[in-house]
């Protein structure tokens, strides 16, 4: 065999074997195939479970929000009564210095003397009497009404206590000052003497 002939030889059975090569590569690509699959299951599972990640962080960042909102609602509605109680009761201190001045013009009716001169002097009084308490009603004062009444601590103040037939135990039987409401709410509760 002559050197040619051995190199033509040569040449034959590497192109051969690159063939059979080039012909064996789809199969190995097929046998990486699943390797790549496995992989993309992977990707595709992180990619899952980042997505509910991101899925439950929005549904926190949601309720948040909520949370936020109603506590907000919540302080603007506080607000708004706390400044209408405001607005409501402001002139409750005014009022509760006032409720001497009427106490001493109640006084001053009850001890109406006689004679011209005190009768003239009894209408003026009583004339600004019932202008001053017309101007307090105008405001919001009640009296309390509370003879014949069952005695209530938050409304009354118990000076005495007194056999009564006509008013049952723990009723209200007389009233030695006056008790008033503002509105709704007791601004100075009534001094009492209550049946025992």
């Amino acid at each position: 065999m002559s050197t040619n002939e051995t190199k033509e030889s040569v040449e034959m059975n590497d192109q051969h074997e690159e063939e059979i090569i080039a012909e064996n590569e789809p199969l190995s690509g097929n046998h990486n195939a699943p390797a790549d699959q496995e992989e993309a299951v992977e990707t595709s599972g992180e990619q899952d479970s980042r997505l509910a990640a991101l899925e439950r962080l929005a549904e926190d960042n949601q309720n948040r929000y909520l949370r936020a909102q109603a506590d907000f609602d919540n302080f603007r509605r506080r607000t708004m009564k706390e400044k209408e109680e405001l607005a409501q009761y402001a002139t409750s201190k005014l009022v509760g210095q006032l409720l001497p001045v009427l106490d001493n013009f109640e006084r001053a009716l009850a001890a109406n003397g006689e004679g011209a001169q005190s009768d003239s002097f009894a209408k003026g009084v009583d004339m600004i009497y019932r202008q001053l308490s017309q101007v307090l009603e105008a405001e919001g004062l009640k009296p309390m009404d509370a003879v014949g009444q069952p005695f209530d601590p938050e409304h009354h103040q118990a000076i005495m206590q007194v056999e009564s037939d006509e008013y049952e135990e723990g009723t209200v039987v007389e009233v030695i000052q006056s008790g008033y409401w503002l509105k709704d709410k007791v601004i100075r509760p009534a001094m009492v003497k209550v049946s025992g």
